[in-house]
Parts: structure tokens; C-alpha cells; sequence
């Protein structure tokens, strides 16, 4: 198949049902002869900050001298995206040739009278393979969805988990307590194998630790470091941090949002531990790995006069995040809001923690068959003050904001990683 018969076989043919379950991904890499048993992973839970804390580690293990897998989801623009060897996507050809692959190995299963995998399953098990292939040290494997019962948690003996931030999102499938979407998370936590916890509310902190405990697996967690704020500014982040595992003077962070730190702490405690367990991590290469982070639609500049900022936040702990970083970077500023968000999420409390920062809104529509409609949005934010749009096409929201925001203003998208992609997209080719 070439790149569009892929596109196609995964998207139609396949299609986007989520399915949880470790069957089908496992039969899916006992034939390609398990290749997540040969690889070198650092798994990476959690609700928000599981892309950012991959994106560090990443460039931080590459600075290191190790070849470095990152498999992350969802995309922002294409499948590509998920597949880093060194920082760079696989390639078309490589790409097409995964994937027609795990075509040929369904249609095997399908002739058993098994299940289709999944299309997560498929793309989990393509980048499998691919990593393989690519004769990688280290793999860093984000979770798609929740943890126990994830594609990705086929993986028997990780080098390190790592759990980021916790919170309440996608109820349908996790449940609608913290207590149980904690204990989600954790299902990736094995026997023996180290992990490093985010510093969580006390009911999270303790889950994660009673399933650590029970399969003997030594626990950290960065939650009485000493963090000094020493500049935020929108070129980056500066900031010192004692614990008892280790201490950074003077570390510097590109990334932007106050939450990045918090963030970047933990991942400083996962080098510590990685280091106790063998791995050649020189001071000089954690901090030039820092200072080199990329992470694509989180508080991204994507233009200036007007300043555009893109953020990907999608839930309400990723949307209070947001709002606390804009009084920091952004107070006083006039700012236009394109908002867009998917129905399944708690769009009311995500609209009230973020309205106040609105000078004027647009609505639009996520390309997701998820997607909350205008009218539906438009009835959530019935109480805002100022000026509302309503554009469902995405790219007619932006022209908007860019036509009625000042040069020196802001224009400011979130509300869900599909418009944030789709708007990426669109300013690329503008």
C-alpha cells in the first residue's frame, strides 16, 4: 500500500472505535515475534504531561549519546508524528511499509476468526516493529489511554514508569472518580520495576503507592522539592530545584507554562533513578537535553503582531494549568479566545476557568465526530460579557481572530489537540 491506502485502511476500514484489552494487541505482536520484549522502555502514564515529561527525557537521553525512540499520541497533524527515532519521523516509505504490515497480519487474524485490533492497537504494534528495526536503546512509550488495560501495557519489564499529573478525564472509559482513574494509570506499574510519581493529591499519591508496594516496585516522588522560580519570560523558563536525590542550579526551560516545571522536576527525579539503575547521564547532557526540548501545541508561539499561542490543554486540570500560566505571561493583555472542544469533556468547567481571560470569542468545531456543535457551545457560554463569533470552520475561526485582534494582542487557541492540529496545519500552508 502507498502512504494514502494506509491513511485509508486505518481511518475507513479500520476506523477510530476504542476498544480496551490486551488480547488483540497481543496476538498482533506474537506474530511479528513480540517485538516490545527486545526493546528498552520507559513507559509514561498520567493525564496531562505525559507528552512533555516523553519530550524531555527524550531530548535529554539523545544528548546522552543514547538512539532514542518516542511513540506519543494522539498526532496534531499526521501519524508521523508518533514515530521518533532521534527526533525525526519515520519516513513515508517506512511508514506505508509498517502499516501495510499490520494489514497483512490482521487479515491472518481476521481468517483465525480473531478480532480486528483496534487502530491504536495497529499503530502501538507498528511502532513495535518499527523501534525494532531501528536498533533503538531506549524507547519512550506514552500511554494512549488509562494504563491497565492500554496496547501499550503489553510491555512486561520496563526500565523505569513514570505517572504524570492525574486528574479526571475521559470518564466513559476510566470512570468518573479520581480513585479509580488513578488506579487505571497504575496498571502499568510491574513487578520490580521502578517508578517515579508526579506529586499528586494525597488519595492518588497513596493508590499509586499501594500498587507499587504490592509488586515490590521502589517508589519516587519529587513532592518535597525545593523549586526556585528564577524567570519566565516567553523566550523560556529558569529555575533551581533541591531534593534529596539531586540538585539543579540555574536549569533552563524553552518549554513555556508554569506547569512545565513542576514537570521538569519530575523528570529530573526519573533521570536520578535511571542513573541508580546504570544509565550515563553527565549533568551537561540532562541540562542540553532541557534546554533542546521541543513539544509541539502545548503554550506554542506559532506568530507574533498578533501574538498567537496554541495549547493543546483539553480537560479541566489541563484547561486551570492554562489559566494560571496566562496570569503570569499575559496580564493585561487584550485576548481573543478560539475556542473548540469535544462533548465527552467537561466543557462547562473548562469555558468558566477560561473565559475570564477573553477580551472576545470565537467558536468553532473540532474535525472529530466527538465534537461539541456551535450551538450546544454557544448556550455553555451564555453568560460571557464580551463579543461571540461563531465559526464551525476552523480555518474561517482564525482568519476571524486574526482580523479583529490588535497587533499587540493575543490570540489565544485551545480547547482540544484536533483544532489545535488543524489550526497548526492551516497557519503552516497560510
Amino acid at each position: 500500500m502507498n502512504l494514502a491506502e494506509c491513511i485509508r485502511f486505518l481511518e475507513k476500514e479500520v476506523g477510530f472505535a476504542s476498544r480496551p484489552g490486551l488480547e488483540r494487541i497481543g496476538l498482533l505482536c506474537d506474530k511479528l515475534d513480540n517485538p516490545q520484549d527486545k526493546l528498552t522502555v520507559i513507559h509514561v502514564a498520567g493525564t496531562n504531561g505525559k507528552g512533555s515529561a516523553a519530550a524531555m527525557l527524550s531530548s535529554i537521553l539523545l544528548a546522552a549519546g543514547y538512539r532514542v525512540g518516542t511513540y506519543t499520541s494522539p498526532h496534531l497533524e499526521r501519524y508521523h508524528e508518533r514515530f521518533l527515532v532521534n527526533g525525526v519521523e519515520i519516513s513515508d516509505e517506512a511508514f506505508a511499509r509498517e502499516i501495510s504490515l499490520m494489514k497483512e497480519i490482521c487479515l491472518q487474524l481476521k481468517a483465525e476468526g480473531k478480532e480486528m485490533p483496534t487502530l491504536f492497537e495497529i499503530i502501538t504494534a507498528a511502532a513495535f516493529h518499527y523501534f525494532s528495526e531501528q536498533h533503538t536503546d531506549i524507547v519512550l512509550l506514552e500511554v494512549g489511554l488509562g494504563g491497565r488495560y492500554d496496547a501499550t501495557n503489553v510491555v512486561k519489564s520496563p526500565l523505569l514508569s513514570l505517572i504524570m499529573s492525574i486528574s479526571i478525564d475521559h470518564t466513559d472509559f476510566l470512570g468518573d472518580t479520581l480513585a479509580g482513574i488513578a488506579a487505571e494509570k497504575a496498571g502499568i506499574i510491574k513487578k520490580n520495576c521502578p517508578v517515579v510519581l508526579y506529586p499528586q493529591e494525597k488519595i492518588v499519591y497513596n493508590i499509586v503507592k499501594d500498587t507499587a508496594l504490592a509488586q515490590n516496585a521502589p517508589l519516587f516522588c519529587p513532592q518535597n522539592a525545593e523549586i526556585t522560580v528564577l524567570e519566565q519570560t516567553l523566550k523560556g523558563t529558569r529555575f533551581s530545584v533541591k531534593d534529596d536525590m539531586f540538585t539543579f542550579s540555574d536549569v533552563f526551560l524553552p518549554l513555556l507554562g508554569s506547569y512545565q516545571i513542576q514537570n521538569c522536576v519530575t523528570v529530573l527525579q526519573a533521570c536520578a533513578v535511571l542513573r541508580q539503575k546504570g544509565l550515563a547521564l553527565p549533568e551537561d547532557a540532562i541540562r542540553d537535553g532541557l534546554k533542546t526540548t521541543h513539544w509541539a501545541g502545548r503554550m506554542e508561539i506559532c506568530g507574533e503582531h498578533p501574538l498567537i499561542l496554541l495549547d493543546g490543554a483539553h480537560n479541566t486540570d489541563g484547561i486551570l494549568q492554562l489559566a494560571h500560566s496566562l496570569s503570569v505571561y499575559f496580564p493585561g493583555k487584550k485576548m481573543t479566545l478560539v475556542l473548540g472542544v469535544l462533548g465527552d469533556k467537561e466543557y462547562q468547567k473548562m469555558a468558566a476557568a477560561i473565559l475570564p481571560f477573553a477580551d472576545c470569542v470565537i467558536l468553532t468545531e473540532p474535525q472529530n465526530e466527538r465534537k461539541l456543535d456551535l450551538l450546544s457551545l454557544s448556550h455553555t457560554i451564555s453568560g460571557f460579557q464580551g463579543t461571540v463569533y461563531m465559526e464551525k470552520e476552523i480555518s474561517q475561526a482564525y482568519e476571524k481572530a486574526f482580523a479583529i485582534t490588535p497587533k499587540d494582542g493575543v490570540i489565544l487557541c485551545c480547547g482540544s489537540l484536533y483544532m489545535i492540529g488543524a489550526i497548526r496545519s492551516y497557519i503552516s500552508h497560510r
